[in-house]
């Protein structure tokens, strides 16, 4: 007999779209088994990074994507501000948290680096002006003319009290011009709290969290003298916390960065709930008596545990609004060299804001 060919097969749709999502599910498998394995990650020692360990939130998070070993990496003695950056170029240290006026200028200064995390707005009490308690002299922004001033330059300690003196009409001096405060950068937070407790300087700012001056604000050695107005350029952008690492690490380990963040929103939601437990392992773990450790929890200037801002693009504004404030009041560094606007935009890294691929927000 002759043979007669068979009918071609029909293939149901719903087989199609099967075999479709089978075979699109296998591409992303083997893209996730592409990225690159990060055995051991080194981060900072910090009060919300030590609960983390603590508690088992980095292990769960990390050992998801392989893991294993979380590094916790102290600033050591020198407590210089703007270390953590230098750490993060040279790779000693993977992802570092500096506020984003520091953060931006470390970028303008040729970091190439992005920003992973930004915060919500900040708030007048989180950099005020200090100055000692027993100074008769000082009690107002007004009472700085012609005084001494000494913080570190490329920080809140700078960014907040600049924008106070300046709308007051009394500028720091620059390189540029004497203002009508003396100012002088000092790096070393131990030595900036010092020269005013001695006199050498009138004032200085500070992170009243900050272990260098926690201490010395928790035994009355010192007052506040003026603070960022609550509808300023510091507050509501250039106050803002933020994480930031170097653009190659952040390509080659996204999902290390997705599980870092997932970690601190964890800790920062347990840490609430649980203060007095929190309290006790900052103490422990990073050598400070335990009302000193509560207060870095509790201060309403705290910024280790803030809320996230979710959305890239007010991020991003928050950067340009700054940068033409700072530049048209007398930046010199911004002045210089400022970012422009798609340098901004790309120096926020929307893979990790709300609708990223890389995403804690989704």
């Amino acid at each position: 007999m002759p043979h007669t060919p068979l009918p071609p097969r029909r293939i149901k749709p719903g087989l199609i779209a099967l075999a479709l999502a089978v075979s699109s599910s296998m591409t992303i498998g083997a893209a996730r088994a592409a990225e690159d394995v990060l055995p051991s990650v080194n981060l900072q020692l910090t009060p919300w990074t030590v609960v983390a360990q603590e508690k088992g939130f980095f292990k769960e998070e990390f050992g998801r994507i392989g893991t294993t070993k979380v590094n916790l990496i102290a600033s050591g003695a020198a407590d210089l501000v703007g270390a953590e950056t230098a750490a993060v170029s040279g790779g000693a240290i993977a992802i570092a948290q500096r506020m984003i006026y520091p953060a931006t200028v470390h970028r303008a200064n040729g970091l190439d680096g992005v920003v992973i995390w930004a915060s919500e707005a900040s708030n007048r009490y989180r950099a005020p002006i200090l100055a000692r308690a027993d100074n008769d002299k000082i009690n107002s922004v007004a009472d700085l003319d012609g005084k001494k001033f000494g913080s570190s330059r490329i920080s809140c300690y700078w960014s907040s009290p600049f924008e106070i003196t300046t709308k007051a009409g009394l500028p720091f001096d620059s390189r540029e011009k004497q203002g009508r405060i003396r100012y002088t950068s000092i790096d070393n937070s131990a030595v900036a709290i010092s020269s005013v407790l001695s006199g050498a300087t009138d004032a200085t700012t500070a992170h009243l969290a900050a272990g260098a001056f926690t201490g010395a604000w928790l035994s009355g050695k010192l007052k506040v003298v003026g603070r960022s107005p609550d509808d300023g350029v510091y507050v509501n952008n250039a106050g803002r916390v933020t994480y930031f690492a170097r653009r190659d690490f952040v390509n080659k380990y996204p999902q290390v960065v997705k599980a870092f963040l997932a970690a601190r929103e964890r800790t920062r939601e347990w840490a609430y709930d649980h203060v007095d437990e929190a309290a006790e392992i900052v103490a422990d773990k990073t050598r400070v008596p335990l009302e000193v450790a509560k207060f870095q929890i509790t201060h309403a200037g705290e910024w280790e545990f803030m809320a996230g801002e979710p959305n890239a693009d007010r991020a991003r504004t928050a950067i340009k609004a700054f940068q033409a404030w700072y530049v048209a009041n007398g930046d010199d560094i911004l002045a210089e060299r400022g970012l422009t606007e798609a340098q901004i935009d790309a120096f926020i890294d929307g893979r990790f804001f709300a609708g990223g691929e890389y995403s804690i927000y989704n």
